[in-house]
């Protein structure tokens, strides 16, 4: 009897993502390190650079990777797929690679950044193997090798685990020994931005090293019929995937021309990324229900109250994104301490982020209703939809409000996707959410955290105990709404 494939589905989808999961944990974990080692000036240096480097990321790859799952189901020989992919993006990369590369003194010196040449060589470096690589992850994606994807997505991981952690801790004290060491021809005397590039560019170079293998049983030709087909099936979904990227990363060079007056942008941004990332946790809970939800909800498209469930699963989500965001806002005088005394101004902006957060997890789920209904193509209307806003909002209150405006136009762009979404799903796939309730478990939430923001001070026991019964008596009122029995806690 052949295996049932929705739990291979469900199955791939966990080791899938447990390297992306493993990422995010892992880029946080950093984060620490980082705003207590570094100045929030060369922490907002390397933000700007890794915008860079995640916007260029989506257009270096052309839409390939989707591409070649669809062309490789296709024809007799998937292998000319990936051939013609290989040689398009590796071309590409070798192109972009060498123009940062010749004129890298110059783009520095433009960037404000002169004397840092080695950092454009760095990201030009970052961005040519990341692209390189990303279609022969693909290839082991189309293959059904997930244990493998996941194995060498965790070697690249943990390569930047322990060069970040080697260049933070050990380097600086081999330098102090060794002024004169080769080191110094790639990095700075002490821990600064150029740190964080490094190790990155190095785990990449990790990354196409551990491909060897694969790459030379990979025979490369070219067949320009199907290059053709090929690209203009991927370049649309390239185009379709710059406004979401855009959308979540184009505010960090906005930093740059729109930063308040007599204010360090470098410094703002590094104070932004702060207090986002400390958002992170809720993040992490939104990619971790993606995986499970997506396969979930596929699944049971076809059963009778399919639509019902669909609902269901959301006012969970909502009430669990809730309780995330009560348990990091009530104890985060005490999260605040991972963050660098520097950076900790921009905690104000914690509460507008896992807000925002839960705004774009809830958006998730309403927008399965184009994925089960198959007009994808309105994926791009809605993350269109979001872009506007977020330049408008930078562009016009930046230069007043900083950070906060950058956490606002988070918040404003991605409640604009949201009722798109509801506004699109409610016309060609209507889901009988109950908003009522769903925007309760938010209320809730809300009038907790404003009694705490303006309940007198108190001694520290009264107040977390206050705290604490709150997050107690929330999680009661849950189970009392979803009507799950405390001693039985199941849907």
């Amino acid at each position: 009897m052949s295996a049932n494939p929705l739990k291979k589905l469900a199955g791939e989808t966990a080791i899938y993502g447990f390297s992306t999961i493993f990422a995010r944990i892992v880029n946080f974990i950093f984060f620490p390190i980082y705003t207590y080692k570094l100045t929030t000036e060369n922490y907002g240096i390397a933000t700007e650079f890794l915008a860079y480097i995640a916007i260029l990321q989506v257009v270096l790859t052309l839409g390939l990777e989707t591409g070649c799952f669809r062309f490789a189901n296709r024809e007799s020989e998937p292998n000319k797929v990936f051939s013609n992919a290989l040689i398009t993006t590796g071309l590409l990369s070798l192109t972009v690679f060498m123009g940062l590369y010749l004129f890298s003194e110059q783009i520095a010196n433009w960037l404000g950044y002169g004397g840092y040449t080695k950092i454009i060589i760095y990201v030009a470096g970052t961005l040519a193997l990341d692209s390189f690589t990303s279609i022969l992850f693909a290839k082991l994606r189309f293959e059904n090798r997930p244990v493998k994807f996941a194995i060498l997505k965790s070697i690249k991981i943990s390569c930047e685990i322990l060069f970040n952690l080697a260049l933070f801790f050990l380097v600086p004290i081999w330098l102090e020994k060794n002024p004169d060491s080769f080191l110094l021809n790639f990095i700075s005397p002490t821990p600064d931005f150029t740190y964080i590039l490094f190790a990155i560019f190095l785990s990449a170079i990790v990354s196409l090293l551990i491909f060897i293998p694969d790459i030379l049983k990979i025979r490369l030709s070219f067949n320009s019929r199907l290059w053709k087909q090929m690209m203009l099936y991927s370049l649309p979904i390239m185009v379709a995937g710059l406004p979401g990227i855009l959308n979540d990363f184009i505010d960090r060079p906005l930093f740059r021309f729109f930063s308040p007056e007599g204010n360090i942008w470098e410094s703002d941004l590094g104070i932004f990324q702060a207090g986002t990332k400390v958002a992170t946790f809720m993040m992490l809970f939104i990619q971790m229900f993606r995986f499970a939800a997506e396969p979930f909800f596929f699944a049971r498209e076809k059963e009778k109250d399919s639509k019902q469930l669909y609902a269901k699963v959301m006012e969970h989500f909502t009430a669990l994104g809730v309780l995330i965001f009560l348990g990091i806002m009530f104890y985060l005088d005490i999260i605040q301490y991972i963050v660098g005394r520097d950076f900790r101004e921009g905690l104000s902006i914690v509460p507008i982020m896992l807000l925002s957060y839960l705004i774009l997890g809830i958006s998730f789920n309403v927008s399965m209703w184009y994925k089960l209904s198959g007009k994808t193509n309105y994926a791009i209307l809605i993350t269109s939809a979001g872009l506007p806003v977020t330049l408008a909002i930078n562009i016009i209150f930046m230069p007043v409000y900083s950070y906060h405006a950058a956490a606002w136009g988070h918040f404003a762009s991605y409640l604009v996707m949201l009722l798109t979404s509801i506004w699109l799903g409610n016309k060609y796939y209507p889901i009988p959410y109950r908003w009522i309730k769903v925007i309760g478990y938010i209320a809730v939430g809300a009038a907790m955290y404003a009694f705490i923001v303006f309940l007198p001070e108190t001694g520290v026991f009264l107040k977390y105990t206050i705290r604490t019964v709150l997050i107690i008596g929330y999680i009661l009122f849950y189970l009392k709404q979803e009507k799950i029995s405390i001693w039985r806690l199941k849907l």
